[in-house]
């Protein structure tokens, strides 16, 4: 089978960890012809090319920066891709039949892509995998109005995408709740659950004494305490997380003595998270602060970072109506962590690390709550929980349970 993959993410070596390409090796390990398309952008310095990466084809398309850049560039980047991506198409994958093509979103603007492909291969499947609702996000979070322009056209967008697509995986049961109530020209039995999801490492046991060794090392290396548990939060930091809020957090247990927390990204709104911290650092000399603030590190250096922490934390402004999955769960699960979730009322990631006893949850409001969840935490069976969540992920959030979920319409 031969099938193509429209993504916003950047993919490099097929071969890196990362729910797309973890996916894709899949799709080309079960013995199928892989094609992916992604934007190269601007800053790069990079033209339009195809090259093949480990048995898999990469088109990258050039493009303006569309990723942590100004908004301007951003909004007419994301106008410009639609064109781009099929132009490239045309040129460099002529005369190929797919009969898969899945795209996932951001952006919702590959509508005449998906078209354009299903015209010269009318019996294609055409598979949506859901992972950004917008434009109601963002609604929700003020960065648009519904009775803007803007909003008007992106919903129409939204809606051409759905339309054209046969089938929409979504990360959660609340995802797929949500696209089925506010989208009622869509039948129930397009809309499904395919999770986010990952290849797991084959990890070697460490010989005794060899992991703790590297703990110490990995803990030194980034200046962080030996002994204490250590909330690490990593990844994106914009406005979708609720920025405020987590600052709010971070100064709510700054000095305490039982544990310590860890910030590491990058995004729109590090900086803002990056001046309070050095702010608080200069003034906050006579005690002792139990918070660092680093930038993001390359994907290995992370991983072998969250390896030696103990609790994960997720972020999500209160004030979203539409339930994110953040895929920052999947790592933290991986490393047999339990998570911490403070986000809005409507993403059932807390609810279900509830249910299944490898987390905590509270509404990202109050601190007061976070703290709470934190003390809680500090009381309860950290390793236990974290192995429950590590036998959740590997019943639920494995490459297979997406491919399967993805090839059940296609056999």
């Amino acid at each position: 089978m031969n099938l193509i993959f429209l993504t916003l993410a950047r993919i490099e070596n097929i071969e890196q960890r990362g729910i797309y390409s973890d996916l894709m090796r899949k799709f080309r390990d079960e013995g199928h012809q892989v094609y992916i398309v992604c934007p190269c952008e601007r800053r790069l310095g990079m033209k339009t090319s195809l090259i093949e990466s480990y048995g898999v084809h990469i088109l990258n398309v050039k493009t303006l920066n569309i990723q942590k850049t100004n908004i301007v560039e951003k909004g007419i980047g994301t106008l410009l891709l639609e064109y781009q991506f099929k132009h490239a198409i045309k040129r460099y994958l002529k005369g190929i039949k797919f009969d898969l093509i899945t795209y996932s979103t951001p952006p919702i603007t590959f509508t005449d892509v998906v078209n354009y492909l299903k015209k010269q291969t009318p019996q294609a499947i055409s598979y949506l995998q859901l992972k950004d609702i917008f434009p109601q996000n963002a609604v929700d979070i003020g960065m648009l109005s519904v009775s803007s322009l803007l909003y008007k056209y992106f919903r129409r967008k939204e809606i051409d995408l759905y339309k054209a697509s046969d089938y929409i995986g979504c990360m959660s049961p609340a995802n797929v709740r949500f696209v089925l109530d506010h989208n009622d020209y869509i039948c129930a039995d397009r809309v499904e659950v395919a999770p986010n999801s990952i290849e797991l490492c084959n990890k070697k046991e460490p010989l005794a004494g060899q992991e703790n060794a590297e703990k110490c090392y990995i803990r030194k290396k980034y200046g962080l305490p030996i002994e204490k548990p250590i909330f690490i939060y990593g990844g994106n930091l914009g406005r979708p997380q609720g920025i405020d809020f987590l600052i709010r957090c971070l100064n709510a247990i700054r000095n305490r003595l039982d544990c310590y927390l860890v910030i590491v990204g990058s995004g729109t709104e590090f900086e803002k998270v990056n001046n309070w911290y050095n702010h608080v650092k200069k003034s906050d000399t006579n005690n002792e602060m139990n918070v660092k603030v680093m930038h993001g590190l390359p994907k290995a250096d992370y991983d072998m970072l969250v390896k030696y922490c103990d609790v994960g934390l997720i972020f999500l402004d209160h004030r979203f109506s539409i339930p994110n999955y953040p895929s920052r769960l999947l790592s933290y699960l991986e490393n047999k962590m339990p998570i911490i979730c403070a986000t809005d009322i409507n993403t059932d990631i807390g609810s279900i690390a509830q249910k299944n006893g490898y987390g905590f949850w509270c509404e990202s409001k109050d601190p007061a709550d976070f703290v709470v969840l934190v003390d809680k935490m500090l009381q309860s069976d950290i390793k236990r929980m974290g192995q429950k969540g590590y036998e959740f992920l590997c019943q639920h959030y494995l490459v297979e349970h997406t491919y399967k979920a993805i090839m059940s319409h296609l056999v």
